[in-house]
């Protein structure tokens, strides 16, 4: 994406994976930086959210060097990583099963898992609708899942400062520690999400009639959460 330009379709693919391949190495670190650690606490928010019991199975999708997996297994939850990039897989630090698959298209059956995890990749996807339905498919009746990705906050000053810091700031951090065009890329890809009512539209449509959508850290972060219909 070194032209400033924002990828659709399997250009899109392409840029996405090649960028999460380069900027593997250093990913983690970069990110503890620019959030203040409170990534960590926003995972930790979805997957007591989540709310599912001991000896669950989730799948955790776009895992990255797998976080959320650390996260699961802590709380007894049996996790499954996913994610197109090698890179990423090659850097995931769980030590739980990993597979490399679009997540559009998991090789698994109907049905098949209690419930979903994915953190900060909704934006990275082609298609949205596509994924929503991908989940319903394997995600168990009564099933749970919580997703989460970069918010734009609703109140005017919060929106301000995180607009300075996201698109001014972060980009230099990213630059100096890790990949400048892949860091420059990340506030840009804030326009590739719908409005919370349209995701909301989209998640209930899929078969998860229930879904809420709440706003994290003043916004920053928004959690998207579901049940799978019975």
């Amino acid at each position: 994406m070194p032209d400033g330009r924002l990828p659709e379709g399997a250009e899109k693919v392409r840029a996405v994976r090649t960028m999460f391949d380069t900027i593997a190495p250093r990913y983690d670190l970069v990110n503890r930086i620019m959030t203040f650690r409170l990534d960590t606490r926003w995972r930790r928010r979805a997957i007591r959210t989540l709310a599912l019991p001991a000896g669950s199975t989730v799948i955790d999708l776009a895992s990255g060097t797998g976080d959320l997996c650390v996260d699961l297994r802590r709380v007894g939850i049996r996790p499954i990583s996913f994610d197109l990039s090698f890179g990423m897989l090659s850097a995931d630090r769980s030590g739980e099963p990993r597979v490399q698959s679009d997540i559009l298209r998991l090789p698994l059956p109907d049905a098949s898992v209690d419930g979903a995890t994915c953190g900060f990749a909704l934006r990275n996807l082609v298609d949205l609708r596509s994924f929503f339905d991908e989940l319903a498919r394997v995600v168990k009746p009564g099933g749970r899942i919580a997703l989460l990705d970069v918010g734009i906050p609703h109140n005017p000053v919060i929106r301000f400062g995180n607009n300075i810091y996201f698109g001014k700031v972060v980009p230099r951090i990213g630059a100096l520690l890790s990949d400048g065009p892949a860091y420059r890329y990340l506030p840009k890809s804030v326009a590739y999400l719908p409005p919370r009512d349209e995701l909301l539209a989209s998640l209930r449509a899929a078969g998860f009639a229930d879904a809420v959508h709440e706003q994290l850290s003043g916004g920053l972060t928004q959690l998207l959460t579901g049940t799978r219909n019975r």
